[in-house]
Parts: structure tokens; C-alpha cells; sequence
């Protein structure tokens, strides 16, 4: 197999991998995959929402009820590769931190 390119070799496993799995089922996936967000940005991703999904729940054990700075936050420290609402949606339809990107939908929708 002399001549072939291991990346090239590994995009191409990875297309036909992609029509192998119903990606409408795993909306995240498709985001990462499609925006090209490399394993330390996944990393960070997940480390973002971490630390919001903490301050989120210290919030409300302490009676917050405006949710709209964490938001903001979770807006302005994602990946420039990413849109927020779009990454909003797919984390809560792949089952990550429901409750709070529930919370993100909601504030989404009121400011339409």
C-alpha cells in the first residue's frame, strides 16, 4: 500500500462511516465532524460545559431564576467553529446537560 496518504485513507473511512450511521440521531456528532473540531476542542467543549452546568446548579440552589449570563458565557467562549443555538440543540438532543441547555433553548426562544 505504498503511495497512499494515511490521512486521506482515514477521511475516507470516516465518509463512509458517516453514511453507515444515521446522523440526524446524533446531531453533536455531525457538528464535530462537519466543523472539523479537533479532539482538544472537543475537550474543551465538554470542560466549558462543565464549569457552566456547576454554576448553573450553585445558581439555582441559591434562587437564580435569569439564566442569561450563563448564556452569554456559554456563547462567547465557544468555539469560533461552532454556532451556539445550533451546538444548544444537538448537545440536548444527544442527551448532554438537559436540564441546562433546556434552560439555553427557553432563553433562545424568548429572545426571538
Amino acid at each position: 500500500m505504498e503511495g497512499y496518504d494515511k490521512n486521506d485513507l482515514a477521511s475516507f473511512h470516516l465518509q463512509l462511516l458517516t453514511k453507515t450511521i444515521d446522523l440526524k440521531k446524533y446531531p453533536l456528532t455531525r457538528l464535530v465532524i462537519e466543523k472539523n473540531i479537533t479532539n482538544e476542542e472537543y475537550k474543551e467543549l465538554f470542560q466549558l460545559l462543565h464549569t457552566i452546568n456547576e454554576e448553573f446548579e450553585a445558581q439555582k440552589e441559591e434562587g437564580f431564576l435569569n439564566f442569561s449570563p450563563l448564556l452569554i458565557h456559554f456563547a462567547g467562549m465557544l468555539n469560533e467553529k461552532l454556532n451556539p443555538d445550533e451546538t444548544i440543540h444537538a448537545l440536548k438532543q444527544e442527551g448532554y446537560f438537559v436540564e441546562l441547555m433546556e434552560v439555553f433553548i427557553n432563553l433562545i426562544v424568548e429572545r426571538e
